[in-house]
């Protein structure tokens, strides 16, 4: 049995969070993942991906990310279930729970925090028929490491901003890259779709819009697609491709989770915002992309703040009836269960005679 404060599930960057802010209040903190590593999707789907919208970091990549939220948390020593996947919520008779993984593994602690992202997802595969006989034999829908792309061709498609930011992206690595969109329009953020458009004018991206890939062709391997135009004229156009990433973004499940007695809307977890982030489940809060209320953001750093706020009521929730004063870093330092200590240089003031 592994015992512990705060029992955390999903160990992306919300959760990974939480272990920081929880040390902060000396609660020691263990994490579950289906993944054999932590990140979550910054790790898994796109670590190469730049992420924009970190304070301080104009531009940061989700694997860097990960990297330093590691080294961030490091002083609080937490621990780690890899490659299991939570399974069974038991409440206790004294308002503990305990927590059992697919392998077996059980876990008990008072607080759990369900940071599990989207939760288990699979991708969203256009219906072409024999698309499952190239898949990892040219057929991606996800990019992990893009210079697999170097000088090669590749096909895009999709009309989000994954899609968008990826063939830019690409553009600069692969030989030749398209990019397919059923329609005239892109999802994605206006400065990408004008970049896209940019790049499609030098020729660095060849652009296909109103338009589905429709066939795919190879002998074990793909070695081109065909792509279908609603424009009749245009009809069909063969194009040699040495790789096919339909970027049509994640189904998320909820898995296990859902069978929980937790309040599920739209496939997320409702929670008080209210004050701390908590379920209906007294003692089991959910952070970060998994779960809904009224405004809620889908965004790390939206992630990061609940992390901290909810942390703030799982120490009375451990620590019932004991008052616990709030220092900034920048005074009280972060003090590390392994013995280190990070604080500000203190400036001595000469007293004048």
């Amino acid at each position: 049995m592994i015992k512990t404060d705060i029992l955390i599930i999903g160990a992306g960057p919300t959760g990974l969070f939480t272990v920081f802010e929880a040390g902060l209040l000396k609660l020691k903190c263990h994490l579950i993942d289906a993944l054999p590593q932590p990140g979550g999707q910054c790790a898994e789907i796109y670590p190469k991906k730049p992420i924009y919208d970190i304070p301080a970091y104009p531009e940061i990549l989700a694997g860097d990310l990960v990297e330093r939220l590691l080294e961030q948390i490091k002083p609080f020593e937490p621990g780690f279930t890899f490659g299991e996947r939570a399974e069974k919520l038991e409440k206790q008779d004294d308002g503990s729970f305990i927590v059992t993984t697919n392998k077996g593994t059980r876990h008990h602690a008072p607080v759990v925090v369900i940071a599990g992202g989207l939760g288990s997802f699979e991708p969203r595969k256009p219906l072409i028929e024999n698309i499952v006989d190239f898949e990892d034999r040219g057929v991606a829908y996800m990019i992990k490491d893009p210079e697999v792309y170097r000088n090669k061709k590749v096909i895009i498609a999709g009309g989000g901003d994954s899609a968008l930011d990826w063939a830019i992206y690409l553009s600069d690595v692969a030989s030749e890259v398209s990019l397919v969109h059923r329609r005239n329009e892109f999802r994605g953020a206006l400065d990408s779709v004008e970049k896209a458009s940019e790049l499609a004018k030098l020729g660095k991206i060849k652009l296909h819009t109103e338009a589905e890939v429709r066939k795919l062709y190879g002998d074990g391997q793909l070695e081109a697609v065909v792509i279908k135009h609603n424009d009749s004229a245009k009809g069909e156009t063969y194009v040699e491709t040495d790789y096919f990433i339909p970027l049509f973004g994640l189904s998320p499940k909820l898995g296990p989770i859902g069978d929980w007695g937790l309040e599920i809307e739209k496939n997320a977890i409702k929670v008080n915002n209210a004050k701390d982030y908590q379920t209906n489940i007294q003692g089991v809060f959910a952070i970060g992309d998994v779960n809904t209320y009224e405004g809620k953001l889908k965004l790390i750093l939206s992630g990061f703040h609940e992390a901290a706020v909810m942390c703030q009521y799982a120490y009375q929730i451990i620590n019932p009836g004991k008052r616990f004063v709030m220092k900034y870093t920048t005074v009280g330092g972060v003090e590390g269960f392994d013995g280190s200590k990070k604080e500000a240089t203190k400036e001595v003031v000469q007293s004048i005679v």
